[in-house]
């Protein structure tokens, strides 16, 4: 986590960005809270795509985050072995819109978007662990994140229970939690709600009498 948010204020850096409205979904949620807490200066608000509380996830998700130290007992041999110049002979291309279109179309079940080895294909190893890993670490002091923040919510989630989700999430002061009919893969599965929910949370930020 250190390394991510410190990556994305090199990012803001490099564009001249002096504060910001950070989204992620997923792992990516988590990240931007972490980013939040870390440089509170730097964010103009939030936006939590299907976030993952450590304490809210079920089934697979929940057995892969109780074995997080064991993942990461791995990850500097994989690193050392990188060092040495043994590495996997292909990692293949992750094309997210590639995905959609075939999710959409059908050719690419949902259910296939859970399961942790099609991410194994199309990332290193270290950092395919290293991701794994993070699921499990502890989300900040949400009650001490005062941004903004829009949550977006599936109401049919498969990855966390949505009701301790939602509890965890309303210790933000200024969080806003919105309910979309999806199972996890909000941008897949629901883009143009994700994107008008998104859009009408911003204009509401610029709009003091909308935001009161």
């Amino acid at each position: 986590m250190r390394e991510w948010c410190a990556e994305l204020a090199a990012l803001l850096d490099a564009e001249g960005c002096g504060r910001a409205v950070v989204g992620g979904h997923c792992l990516g949620a988590n990240i931007a809270l972490h980013f939040a807490a870390r440089h509170p200066g730097r964010t103009a608000g939030l936006v939590l795509i299907e976030p993952m509380p450590p304490e809210a996830l079920v089934g697979t998700m929940r057995h892969i985050a109780s074995l997080r130290n064991f993942l990461l007992l791995f990850v500097k041999p994989v690193l050392w072995l990188n060092w040495m110049g043994i590495h996997r002979r292909r990692v293949a291309p992750m094309n997210l819109e590639e995905w959609d279109r075939a999710a959409a179309s059908g050719e690419l079940p949902l259910s296939r978007f859970a399961s942790p080895l099609l991410d194994l294909r199309s990332t290193p190893t270290a950092a395919y662990l290293q991701g794994l890993a993070a699921v499990g670490e502890p989300l900040p002091a949400l009650g001490e994140i005062r941004c903004p923040a829009l949550v977006l919510m599936s109401k049919r989630s498969t990855m966390t229970d949505a009701a301790a989700t939602r509890s965890i999430m309303r210790a933000m002061p200024q969080a806003e939690i919105v309910d979309i009919d999806a199972r996890h893969w909000i941008p897949t599965e629901q883009p143009d709600a994700m994107r008008a929910a998104i859009e009408a949370w911003l204009a509401s930020r610029k709009d003091p009498e909308r935001a009161a």
